[in-house]
C-alpha cells in the first residue's frame, strides 16, 4: 500500500491538489482544494493510488456484491475500484437535483454495496446514494474514497476507507480569515451540474 506521503507527493504532481479560495459543494470554504480530475485524466499515476485503496478495502474484509458511485466525483473511482476488485459497479447521477439510478442500473434487494466518492467531506454525495440503498432494501458494507478530509465530522455513521486523509481548515461564509477574503472564491465541484 502507498503511504502518505506518497499518495501526497502523486497529488501534488497531477495538480490535484490547488490553493486559492473554494467554496466547496457543502458551502464551506476552503483555502485549498482537492480537485481529483487532473490526477485521473492520467491513469498510469492515478491507478498507484486507486490499487492501493482496493488492497484497504479487501484488508478489511468487507462483503461486497456492488459498488455503486456518485457522478461525476465517484465515477471513475467506482469503475476502478470495480475493476481491481472484480466487482460489478453502477453510478447514480443527479436529475433535478436529486440522484437516481438511470441507464438500467438497479439495485437488487439484500446485495451489499461499496458507496465510493473520490472525496469526501461531509458526506453528502455517497449518503443520498445511501438512501437509494435502503429504498431498495439492500445493505450498505461500507464507504471508501480515495481522499477523506472529513476530519471526522461527516454524517457519515460507519469507517469510512480511505487511501489518504487530509484535514484542511474548512470555514463558513461568515467566518472567513482575512487572506481568503482577498481572493476571489470559485466554486469547483460538480454539484451543480
Amino acid at each position: 500500500m502507498l503511504s502518505y506521503k506518497k499518495s501526497l507527493k502523486i497529488l501534488k504532481k497531477t495538480n490535484a491538489l490547488l490553493e486559492g479560495h473554494f467554496i466547496l459543494s457543502s458551502g464551506r470554504r476552503s483555502a485549498k482544494y482537492i480537485q481529483c480530475a487532473p490526477l485521473l485524466s492520467k491513469p498510469h499515476i492515478a491507478s498507484a493510488l486507486c490499487k492501493s485503496l482496493a488492497q484497504k478495502i479487501k484488508k478489511s474484509k468487507k462483503k461486497i456484491d456492488l459498488i455503486l458511485s456518485p457522478a461525476m466525483g465517484g465515477l471513475i473511482i467506482g469503475y476502478e475500484i470495480g475493476r481491481i476488485l472484480k466487482k460489478e459497479t453502477i453510478f447514480s447521477e443527479r436529475v433535478n437535483g436529486k440522484f437516481v439510478l438511470r441507464r438500467n442500473f438497479s439495485i437488487k434487494k439484500n446485495l451489499n454495496f461499496l458507496l465510493i466518492e473520490d472525496v469526501i467531506t461531509t458526506g453528502k454525495s455517497v449518503l443520498e446514494c445511501a438512501k437509494l440503498v435502503a429504498k431498495s432494501k439492500a445493505k450498505i458494507s461500507g464507504y471508501a474514497c480515495i481522499i477523506d478530509r472529513s476530519n471526522g465530522k461527516s454524517n457519515i455513521k460507519k469507517k469510512i476507507i480511505s487511501q489518504v486523509k487530509i484535514n484542511f481548515p474548512l470555514f463558513n461564509n461568515k467566518k472567513l480569515t482575512n487572506s481568503l477574503k482577498k481572493i476571489k472564491a470559485i466554486k469547483p465541484g460538480s454539484r451543480g451540474l
